[in-house]
């Protein structure tokens, strides 16, 4: 099963961000094998990060809020909150595979949140530029929460017109890269 994670930065935690940043590393590390996709959202300049991405499959809830939840970043303070959720990965590929490659052009993390029947359930016919692209789900899979997407766009409403107008309760729409070691 496919789990989204979202750790948002908890307001002047950078420092101990930085200070943890090897142990963050290692423990994701443990996942490598599960790891679909991760990276750090970034403030609007790329200057600062502000939360950290990580969509990995995992054995079901539990593993993934054990996972999400035992992050040595989460352990020590360094978020305000953590956004765990089903999801389906409906690109059938890591973001390592993306063409695009790691670097070149702006990155983004969209996030649609949502009830009811669902939207965006199919991959858009013009998704050359998505890296990681599914519905947020409920624990069991039944509901639908919203859609999750990683994309290289030119902005930022480039990036959120990958999602239908109107469709969503909430649309978020943050500065992403792709995280890790550097090779």
């Amino acid at each position: 099963m496919e789990f989204f994670c979202y750790h948002r930065d908890r307001p002047g935690s950078l420092p101990l961000r930085h200070e943890l940043l090897e142990e963050h590393w290692s423990y994701m590390d443990g996942f490598e094998k599960e790891m679909i996709a991760r990276g750090p959202t970034m403030t609007s300049d790329g200057d600062s990060p502000t939360g950290s991405v990580h969509v990995v499959d995992l054995p079901d809830a539990a593993a993934a809020h054990a996972f999400a939840f035992g992050e040595p970043g989460y352990q020590a303070g360094v978020y305000r909150d953590v956004l765990v959720r089903r999801w389906r990965n409906l690109l059938d590929r890591t973001m390592w595979d993306f063409p695009g490659g790691r670097t070149g052009g702006n990155r983004y993390l969209v996030l649609g949140f949502g009830s009811g029947p669902g939207a965006d359930l199919a991959v858009p016919q013009d998704g050359d530029e998505l890296i990681a692209y599914g519905p947020l789900l409920s624990d069991d899979g039944t509901a639908w929460l919203g859609t999750a997407v990683l994309v290289r766009a030119p902005d930022p409403a480039a990036a959120r017109a990958v999602l239908t107008v109107g469709a969503y309760d909430g649309i978020e729409v943050h500065k992403w890269q792709f995280g890790g070691r550097s090779a």
